[in-house]
């Protein structure tokens, strides 16, 4: 079961210039700054930054249970590009490819809570 989107990683080539492009963009600072990535939350969502040459962008849609939807998303013909790996505090992303093959991201975050409003 999807749950809505989460997460939108984008590519950088400059990881240091990306970071302060998004930092003037989104008006915050990051919350996670590492050489691997960097976190910003932006009204309660995440927009993430790779330090690498890749040319796509890519949105995470949320689930409760990734092992679960990647047996449901195969079943529907979706092709596993990355199986489920732990990101950390318990944050578990993969990515599969639809049947025409564009890349969905799906992450099971239990720390993620829409913004009360």
């Amino acid at each position: 079961m999807l749950l809505g989107l989460r997460t939108a990683v984008y590519h950088a080539k400059d990881l240091d210039q990306a970071k302060a492009w998004y930092t003037r963009l989104t008006g915050v600072e990051p919350y996670f700054d590492q050489p691997f990535y960097v976190g910003f939350n932006v009204g309660g969502y995440e927009l993430g930054l790779m330090p690498d040459n890749a040319d796509e962008a890519l949105a995470y849609w949320g689930t409760p249970d990734i092992a679960a939807e990647l047996v449901r998303v195969a079943s529907l013909g979706a092709k596993v590009v990355s199986p489920a790996q732990d990101v950390g505090e318990g944050i578990k992303v993969a990515v599969i490819a639809d049947p025409q093959g564009n890349r969905i991201g799906l992450i099971e975050n239990p720390h993620f809570q829409l913004p009360a409003g």
